[in-house]
């Protein structure tokens, strides 16, 4: 029996002699998939998450945070045995289709946001709550050189040019574990938002964690999936600061400090994405991903133009880019 089988016949077991009917409602980046699940006149969502592969554990432990704070999705039975949950069903309209459909509807949609996340930002958290640290931090940067550099360029950096990433990587580094931490959700983008009520609604938060305030500004405004004009992430992000010094969140009172925090933090995380899609593309046959690293490169080389630091790692992303490795210019720190 294969698991979507397994699936059905434990749902069936929570709504004994009710019909029901399950399809497929989206799939993750990770292993787990989703089905809606049709049970008479109401609609649930189900999670299958194969042990082996994923835990249930930590969705579970922060929708338990969250539910009382924002509008995530209620667990309504769970197996954490065979990965199997049954959730609430906030509906199939997402952030990035809305915003597609009707780009006129972005400001109030991404206020919604801003003010969703500033109350996920204000949970007081426990001792035991995982942390965003040096070491995950650098395990997510070091994504980029095996599986962007090595596997989708195809090319081996030399000493050299290794001892310059090692560097700018201490760099960003620095700036990141130097911002004060809070609730992080990780993902916080137009692909885990849904258009809801109370909006927006809130998915694929399992992977949560204290870290640097900033992080969650640049998952949502520094989309991989979805662009914006410079000048409206700026007006954005400035409503968002005020917001946040006015709910006493640890942002720097300066705004261009705060900023520059953000567009730094945006760098790890870009670097971090473009090592992401392409070992989703390579390790796990989910290729569609390639398409988006454009949007990804664009947003880091825009940051390392415009800070000096950054310039050796810009000049690095060229050599990659033309397949020339053996060049050693321009690294001067």
């Amino acid at each position: 029996m294969d698991r979507i089988q397994h699936l059905e016949n434990w749902i069936q077991q929570q709504f004994p002699g009710m019909s029901l009917t399950l399809h497929p409602a989206s799939v993750d980046a990770s292993f787990r998939r989703y089905f809606r699940v049709q049970i008479e006149s109401k609609s649930y969502i189900a999670m299958d998450a194969p042990p082996d592969r994923e835990s249930c554990t930590p969705f579970v432990n922060v929708a338990e945070l969250l539910v009382d704070v924002v509008h995530v999705p209620e667990i309504h039975a769970q197996n954490a045995a065979q990965g199997f949950l049954l959730l609430s069903d906030l509906g199939d309209l997402t952030y990035l289709q809305a915003l597609t459909d009707r780009p006129e509807a972005a400001p109030q949609l991404y206020s919604d946001a801003a003010d969703a996340l500033i109350k996920m930002q204000q949970l007081q958290l426990s001792n035991d709550f995982p942390i965003y640290d040096e070491a995950l931090l650098r395990y997510e940067l070091n994504l980029f050189p095996e599986w962007y550099i090595a596997k989708h360029i195809g090319i081996d950096l030399n000493p050299l040019q290794k001892a310059v990433l090692d560097k700018v990587f201490a760099l960003i580094l620095q700036n990141n574990l130097s911002q004060p931490r809070v609730f992080v959700h990780r993902d916080y983008h137009s692909r885990n938002l849904m258009v809801a009520t109370p909006n927006p609604g809130i998915l694929d938060f399992q992977d949560a964690v204290l870290g640097p305030v900033t992080y969650d500004l640049v998952s949502l405004f520094k989309d991989a999936y979805i662009q914006w004009d410079e000048e409206q992430i700026l007006d954005w992000i400035i409503r968002y600061w005020e917001k946040a010094r006015r709910a006493s969140l640890p942002v720097q009172d300066d705004f261009g400090d705060f900023y520059r925090d953000f567009e730094w933090m945006g760098v790890q995380r870009h670097i971090k994405v473009l090592g992401i899609f392409a070992r989703l593309a390579y390790r796990d046959g989910k290729y569609s991903y390639l398409d988006d690293i454009p949007v990804v490169m664009r947003y880091l080389r825009k940051a390392c133009e415009r800070y000096h630091a950054l310039k050796p790692l810009l000049n690095l992303l060229d050599e990659i880019d033309n397949n020339t490795p053996e060049r050693e210019v321009g690294y001067t720190f």
